[in-house]
């Protein structure tokens, strides 16, 4: 189980650094986010991984959620900052940087289906269980700007970007 334990920073992990995405779409009237499994675990978790040689923030949040949900034509709305934990296996003390983004996909076809075997489309006010709580907490920040600051603000319905 996944305490607050995992979010403090022991001595001797090693550092590593991963981006990963936030991706909205407009489900009739409601916002819908997705989600993906991973391999052994039955609760969903945010598209993100690690990230490459040369590559920026990013481009490597946009490159994993391509290759983990399948997401390619993705609006970068804005950067949601960097949450830190340890790893799953308590080994590295872990820093990831999220983005925000929104796409009128609906279909999911993973580049790497096999290592995530379920992915969708959930309302943003109904979650289902998530693996990691710093997700939930960043998913229901979210939700509170929504509902602050209006759907427009985000620009939902905005353009796409390849």
């Amino acid at each position: 189980m996944i305490d607050d334990s995992w979010y403090i920073r022991t001595s001797g992990l090693a550092e590593v650094t991963s981006a990963g995405g936030v991706v909205l779409r407009q489900d009739g009237g409601r916002i819908s986010v997705a989600l993906i499994t991973e391999l052994d675990h039955p609760h969903y978790v945010l598209p993100k991984g690690h990230v490459e040689a040369g590559e920026s923030m990013e481009a490597a949040a946009r490159r994993e959620v391509g290759e983990e949900a399948g997401l390619h034509e993705l609006t970068l709305i804005r950067p949601l900052g960097a949450r830190q934990r340890q790893n799953l296996e308590r080994t590295k003390w872990k820093t990831i940087h999220y983005f925000l983004y929104t796409t009128d996909e609906v279909k999911f076809d993973p580049i790497e289906g096999d290592k995530h075997p379920d992915a969708g489309w959930f309302p943003l006010d109904e979650l289902p269980a998530l693996f990691w709580p710093d997700q939930r907490e960043m998913l229901a920040e979210l939700l509170r700007l929504i509902h602050c600051q209006g759907l427009e603000s985000l620009s939902l319905a905005g353009q796409q970007e390849n």
